[in-house]
């Protein structure tokens, strides 16, 4: 386990990069005894800067829940991050690109929650039952450590590359449509790169929302009503650069559009 003083040091690494919209080097070539728990300690370190800044939480991100996602990473298991309300556009938003680094986008699914959920032993059933609507999402992956040979750590430590995210379509109540069989089609400059179907994370999204859960209470966290839980992609991430225009096709859930400029 990393000392304190090691964790606030790369906790002010990663803000610097992101401030400077730069990379840092790899932290597991740096501290090659950083342990799952030390990269969660640097992330809770950077959350609770942005809330002593005033910034608003409103929910959390779940990344690598599909096959297809750990093969396009290398990392084999799934990991969370922090989404605050300044990460959180609308649909046919203008988005700055250069606020970023390393612009990827993923298709998602957003689940609002009604009630909390507190672990562990949160099943998909209890997911269901707190969820008020689920709605289609983008994810804006943006990484501040550098991408080659990463691992779980670094990309913890890195709020789970989470950038921001784009929400549009149509609300719907959990129970009112097979999330399993949810699809997207993914277009960047009105060319189809990416699609997938909702059922590739963890064969059902809620069980993603669960997953985190049960992470959650295993520090001593938890769910709270109101919260957005981003649930996993189902697509690999599609590479996005300045002046590209977005559009994430849900079918009967509706579309998503965003241009980065």
């Amino acid at each position: 386990m990393l000392d304190k003083d090691t964790i606030i040091q790369i906790a002010d690494d990663l803000a610097k990069a992101e401030a400077d919209r730069t990379m840092i080097p790899l932290l597991t070539k740096r501290y090659e005894d950083m342990t799952v728990e030390d990269s969660y300690a640097v992330q809770n370190e950077w959350r609770r800067r942005g809330i002593e800044a005033g910034r608003r939480p409103v929910g959390r991100k779940i990344g690598l829940t599909s096959k297809v996602m750990q093969q396009a990473t290398g990392i084999t298991e799934p990991d969370y991050g922090a989404i605050f309300s300044d990460m959180v556009f609308e649909n046919g938003s203008v988005i700055e690109h250069a606020q970023f680094s390393n612009v990827r986008i993923e298709t998602e699914l957003a689940f609002v929650l009604k009630e909390p959920l507190q672990g562990p032993n949160v099943t998909i059933f209890d997911v269901m039952k707190a969820t008020d609507y689920v709605i289609p999402a983008l994810e804006i992956l943006s990484s501040r450590i550098e991408m080659e040979g990463r691992t779980i750590v670094d990309t913890i430590s890195d709020n789970a590359a989470m950038g921001g995210m784009v929400y549009g379509g149509n609300p719907v109540k959990p129970h009112d449509v097979d999330l399993r069989w949810v699809a997207a089609l993914l277009y960047r400059n009105e060319v189809i790169e990416e699609s997938g179907v909702a059922a590739a994370i963890l064969n059902h999204p809620a069980t993603g929302v669960a997953w985190l859960a049960n992470k959650l209470a295993a520090h001593g966290d938890s769910l709270e009503a109101g919260e957005i839980i981003l649930a996993g992609s189902f697509t690999r991430p599609m590479w996005v650069y300045e002046g590209d225009t977005v559009h994430a096709d849900f079918g009967p859930l509706g579309a998503i559009t965003c241009k980065f400029e």
